[in-house]
């Protein structure tokens, strides 16, 4: 039951629901159209009328009566809210240890939850963004949008995509960024059905490389994806050298051409 999913017990639940179907009613009218045992229907509505559920009438015996629909909703939200902030605080409160965890190798297989990982680098970038995205429909709109406020806050972004298209709407998305066109990436081999999806290093030290698998849904793109944190990692120290050259030669080809 929904009710349950949202903090209420399935007593209460139950107890609540009834009331709403029949309006109002004693203890034994709630406990034949709940299903919850008569015993137990004092408890629940004592709960429930704590929790503003339902209004109880000092009668003989007691009837009760659920609050509306919407007012109940209200109130559940009310008490959700206040349940996930007083989490938020008691989490916030925590001291994190010096070490940090996040260094080493890290495995990623929900869509979802690599561009969570992307957004996170991008959000904590300070000075440099290096993002080569060889097939542009994974960069969903949360990662562009992140792009652009990283290069809004005066971080450096680089961005190299496959074709000239590509470079016109990566330029438009995320001003400042210096997009370059670089047919190579879109060029490599498949592996074992995987190909090369998106890569991004930030402040030489944060990096995530995902790759696309193939999949029988028909317009869905499967990604898995590493990612690793630390200057001294091994995956970032080949990464970071092997990006840098990379905007080294782009340097000199722009220097060349003037």
């Amino acid at each position: 039951m929904a009710l349950e999913e949202l903090g209420l017990t399935e007593y209460e639940a139950r107890c609540f629901v009834a009331l709403t179907r029949i309006s109002r009613g004693t203890a034994k009218e709630v406990s034949q159209v709940a299903d919850v045992p008569r015993s137990r229907v004092y408890d629940t509505i004592e709960r429930l009328d704590r929790k503003g559920l339902v209004n109880v009438q000092q009668t003989e015996p007691r009837e009760y009566k659920a609050v509306s629909v919407d007012t109940a909703c209200r109130r559940i939200r009310e008490d959700y809210d206040s349940r996930i902030n007083a989490a938020e605080n008691a989490l916030g409160n925590l001291k994190t240890p010096e070490s940090d965890d996040d260094e080493g190798m890290w495995a990623i297989t929900q869509n979802e939850h690599v561009t969570d990982r992307i957004v996170t680098f991008l959000e904590d970038a300070d000075d440099t963004v290096h993002y080569l995205v060889p097939a542009p429909k994974v960069a969903e709109t949360r990662i562009v949008e992140s792009l652009a406020s990283a290069a809004d806050r005066g971080v450096d972004v680089y961005i190299e995509v496959p074709t000239e298209d590509e470079r016109e709407e990566f330029a438009d998305a995320v001003p400042g960024a210096a997009v370059t066109v670089s047919p190579d990436i879109a060029t490599t081999n498949e592996i074992h059905s995987e190909w090369p999806g998106q890569l991004l290093m930030t402040d030489q030290k944060s990096i995530v490389a995902t790759g696309i698998k193939e999949s029988d849904l028909p317009d869905v793109t499967q990604q898995v994806a590493v990612w690793t944190y630390g200057h001294d990692h091994g995956f970032a120290v080949w990464m970071r050298e092997l990006l840098d050259d990379r905007l080294e030669i782009r340097h000199e080809d722009r220097s060349l051409e003037k």
